[in-house]
């Protein structure tokens, strides 16, 4: 074991942040941080992230990295307060392009907004490695929830983020713009090729039948017991599966703040003439 993992649940939007970090070196990594977002006030705070920091703190670790595993549409990203308070580069995949020049058009998104990452410090190519202190990680490209989806592989552990739920919640929803089941079916398969024991961190939970919040399983009880991705599912199943069910669901409470924040790597929209920043509200577009 060359990494520790501390887990913290944001209960507002039952996101599930994650602290790693190199044992030799102290170095660590935050892993999808949640925002603090009253949608009925419109009001921010930080009282979540700060956890991390202080936890980051009270160890004396070194924040290397801040990760994304994808853009989400369920919270709004902490990024930014986390890297002013203690640093590190923010991250995503590589095809995060595609979602920013989706929702440049839903959102009308001013006409300066870059469409090529570039609020992010660094884009992940698919299997690139990079450094967590002594520990190499590498990054797998798992589309399907939305094009960018990436899976962090750090010392035999996989942080998946909404790909996978815990197996009686099942896979993530296709019906975002730029999702795909069957996109979403491979990638589920990529990531139970790795080995049996390979542990799984899931971004969310919502504790079905009223279980206690969990947000680990392993490859292998995921291939047995995964509601809708287990072992013997074809892809044609998959499929129709997942499109009949996303026909059913709501849209996440927080979808339409969330994406405009955090395909900005978690910055707010810029200030307009009278000094305030301000969400927008897409009519008839989602």
């Amino acid at each position: 074991m060359q990494v520790r993992i501390e887990a913290f649940f944001h209960n507002a939007s039952n996101t599930i942040s994650y602290l790693v970090w190199d044992i030799k070196t102290k170095k660590c990594a935050v892993i999808d941080s949640a925002l603090d977002f009253d949608v009925s006030s419109g009001r921010t705070s930080t009282q979540s992230a700060q956890k991390i920091i202080d936890f980051i703190k009270a160890q004396k670790l070194s924040c290397q990295w801040v990760l994304e595993t994808h853009v989400h549409a369920d919270h709004l990203s902490a990024a930014p307060f986390i890297k002013a308070h203690v640093g590190g580069k923010t991250a995503v995949g590589s095809h995060i392009p595609e979602i920013q020049k989706t929702f440049k058009t839903i959102y009308n998104a001013e006409s300066n907004f870059n469409t090529e990452g570039q609020q992010f410090d660094h884009l992940f190519k698919e299997n690139e490695e990079f450094l967590l202190g002594n520990t190499v990680c590498k990054v797998l490209h798992t589309p399907g929830h939305t094009p960018a989806c990436v899976t962090y592989l750090i010392d035999g552990n996989a942080f998946v983020g909404d790909t996978l739920f815990m197996p009686d919640f099942g896979t993530a929803r296709t019906d975002f713009p730029g999702g795909d089941a069957g996109q979403l079916y491979d990638s589920i398969k990529t990531i139970l090729s790795l080995d049996d024991d390979t542990k799984l961190y899931t971004c969310h939970d919502y504790a079905p039948n009223g279980r206690q919040i969990a947000w680990e399983s392993t490859v292998k009880e995921q291939r047995n017991n995964n509601l809708h991705a287990h072992k013997g599912i074809t892809r044609e199943e998959f499929i129709k599966m997942r499109t009949e069910r996303d026909k059913q669901l709501t849209m996440p409470a927080l979808l339409i703040p969330s994406i405009q924040v955090n395909m900005r790597a978690g910055d707010l929209p810029p200030k307009e003439d009278d000094g305030d920043r301000y969400l927008k509200i897409p009519l008839n577009k989602l």
